[in-house]
């Protein structure tokens, strides 16, 4: 036990320490390297002397032995069959060779290269019986293999014995094997002079496999190797004929264009083409199909850009455009906008029969939800739809129906659309037919009542000069709304436009008092001028001052001492008058900012109107503008920091500060100092 444990510790490395001499790994290739060639040029070529014939067949025996127990070792292994076989061929014992390609192939009969060595090995010998059984063989086992076929078909036509060699492609061709032994089979036959055969082979060929791609090899064979163009056209049509139409391909239709473009057929190569756009959608991407569709269109714009005009590029322009536009409202048929962009182009670019069926369609896809917002862009595609058919198709009627069909779809319950009742009865009233307009606009007021309708018609009517008519709207119009203040201004235009003085005072004094307003400012403001323009300014002061007991805002108090100053009013005194009582009133409410405002008119009209020393009072009264500091706060109310504001200081105010007083006294010394200085 201890001598085991002294040979194991032997083994290891008792000083770990770096040595002197260090040696990298590229010196130890570098001997390792030199020392193998030196092993090798050292070493004697050994060779076996043979003197007689008892000392070969003594050295046969021994590599025999040597292959017989490697298969006995390995003998699924094919590799060491095939060595041992060409082992015998080299010694010129075929019959030995023979016989361990016969014993191989009990081992394993389905490999194809087993099968393909022996039969190269009886035809290198030219065993040409043997190789012919030994094929047949091969085929019957694997009848799927093709290399075994070729070799077979290669025999026959090698030797020379044509009918023969016929009847193993007919045996293969009974299998129905791939293209490319169709192809082989009919080169085969054009080798021997055969044409009219070749051309047998590919009729069965098209007939086995009838697809683009049989068709396609056909036609390229009768163009290029028959020479045949009459048989290639007719290839080419017997495909678009009798295949289905999701079987032909665009490849189809590129290549028989670009047959009848070499044959100089142009007007058929663009007819093709053209319907070979038609029928595919060329915009597509992703996909092999797709890529084919590029490739098509890429071969139509080259051939019309060498023999087409400008016509010709527009139209495949345009055919593309069709094709995007196809697909977009395919996927989606409720983007209108695509819809509106196609008929655009149909309109621009095609006839009317094309631009009213993109319509058609458009307006088929109607909104799937009944929510105003899907319904928008919807409404303007009929708009488009009808307007076209007024003003490019020059059919008023039909964009008429048009209108009708719109209004039809409409779910009036749910919403409506107050332009498109508008533009039916304008519709109609260019077709001279008011009647139908007015039962329009009547439809309108009652299924969708908004204020743009009654606007619209009594427009109508007052372009017209049906003014009662107008009356009976605007009636209508003040039930349906009565806080709307343009209503009861224009209602009140009409009647004094006619000469109704007292008629429109009474709507405008009705007007005023309606509890609820949007704009009452713009209603006192039509009452007032219409006051002023009748000349009567007691009125107009009257309602002045019911104007001013609502609302104190500071452009009442200047407009009313405007009115005073002016040719209506009582003169200048009065207007001064107003503007002191203003003042003091905003004072007293401390508008700061507003009696700024009334100061700086006041100002303005003493300018106008007055004399220097009235402009001096005003400029007198006028505040100083000083900066401040304030805490700023948010809702909540806490502390944001200090923020500066301007503020304004007014002489007359009797709450005044002391910071202000000083201010004051600074600016009266600094006068004081500029006025010793100047004297």
């Amino acid at each position: 036990m201890s001598d085991f444990r002294t040979k194991v510790n032997s083994g290891k490395v008792k000083n770990r320490a770096p040595a002197q001499m260090q040696i990298t790994a590229e010196q130890l290739l570098r001997e390792a390297a030199e020392r193998q060639d030196l092993t090798a040029n050292n070493m004697a070529v050994v060779t076996n002397k043979v003197n007689d014939a008892e000392e070969y067949q003594s050295q046969l025996r021994l590599r025999r032995k040597g292959f017989e127990d490697e298969i006995r070792r390995q003998r699924e292994h094919i590799g060491t069959w095939i060595k041992y076989a060409k082992f015998e061929e080299s010694n010129k014992e075929l019959t030995r060779a023979r016989s361990i390609y016969e014993r191989a192939l009990e081992v394993d009969h389905r490999g194809a290269h087993l099968w393909l060595k022996y039969a190269e090995f009886e035809m290198r010998n030219e065993f040409v019986n043997h190789a012919r059984n030994v094929l047949d063989r091969a085929v019957g086992v694997l009848p799927r293999v093709d290399q075994l076929w070729y070799k077979y078909c290669y025999m026959e036509e090698l030797v020379g014995d044509l009918p023969k060699c016929r009847a193993v492609w007919e045996r293969w061709m009974s299998w129905r094997p791939d293209d490319l032994a169709w192809a082989s089979y009919a080169k085969f036959e054009m080798r021997c002079g055969e044409l009219h055969l070749a051309k047998d082979v590919f009729e069965r060929y098209t007939a086995c496999y009838p697809g683009a791609k049989s068709f396609l090899k056909y036609a390229r064979w009768a163009e290029h190797d028959a020479r045949d163009a009459t048989l290639a056209r007719s290839v080419y049509e017997r495909c678009l004929q009798e295949l289905d139409a999701e079987d032909v391909t665009p490849k189809v239709y590129k290549f028989f264009a670009l047959f009848e473009e070499r044959h100089g057929e142009h007007e058929r190569a663009r007819v093709i083409y053209r319907h070979a756009v038609d029928a595919f959608e060329i915009d597509a991407e992703g996909g092999e199909q797709d890529d084919m569709r590029k490739d098509l269109y890429k071969a139509y714009v080259s051939f019309e850009k060498k023999y087409g005009d400008k016509e010709g590029v527009e139209s495949l322009i345009l055919s593309k455009q069709r094709a995007a536009y196809k697909k977009k409202t395919t996927a989606d048929p409720t983007d209108y906008d695509s819809w509106l962009e196609w008929a655009k182009l149909e309109a621009t670019h095609g006839d009317v029969a094309s631009t009213r069926d993109v319509f058609e369609r458009a307006v088929a896809n109607v909104p799937p939800a009944s929510e105003k917002r899907f319904w928008r862009r919807y409404i303007y595609v009929w708009i488009n739809y009808a307007l076209y058919e007024e003003l490019e198709a020059d059919d008023i009627d039909r964009a008429s129906k048009v209108y009708k069909a719109c209004l039809d779809v409409i779910p009036h319950r749910s919403f409506s659309f107050a332009k498109i009742w508008v533009l039916a009865a304008k519709n109609h009233i260019r077709r001279r037919d008011l009647d139908a307009a007015r039962k329009v606009m009547g439809r309108a007021i009652g299924m969708c009542g908004k204020e743009s309708i009654f606007s619209e018609y009594i427009g109508f009517e007052l372009a017209l000069g049906e003014v009662d008519r107008c009356r009976a709207l605007y009636g209508k119009y003040l039930e349906a709304y009565p806080s709307n203040c343009e209503a009861w201004r224009k209602y009140g235009e009409l009647e004094a436009s006619v000469g109704e003085t007292e008629r429109a005072r009474a709507l405008l004094e009705l007007a005023v008092s309606q509890q609820e307003l949007d704009m009452p400012e713009v209603l006192w403001k039509a009452f007032i001028d219409f006051e002023i323009e009748q000349g009567e300014g007691t009125k107009a002061r009257e309602l002045f001052s019911r104007l001013l007991e609502k609302t104190g805002h500071v452009k009442v108090w200047i407009a009313y001492a405007n009115f005073e100053a002016s040719a209506v009013g009582e003169g200048l005194e009065a207007a001064r008058g107003t503007y002191e009582k203003a003042y003091q009133r905003l004072k007293e409410e401390d508008l700061r900012e507003e009696r700024v405002l009334l100061l700086d008119a006041w100002r303005e009209m003493e300018k106008s109107l007055g004399d220097s020393a009235s402009v001096a009072k005003v400029e007198e009264m006028m505040p100083r503008r000083i900066k401040k500091k304030r805490m700023k706060t948010d809702a909540s109310g806490v502390e944001l920091g200090w923020e500066e504001y301007y503020d304004y200081a007014f002489k007359d105010d009797k709450k005044a500060g002391g910071n202000l007083k000083i201010l004051e006294m600074a600016a009266k010394w600094k006068k004081a100092q500029q006025a010793a200085k100047a004297g």
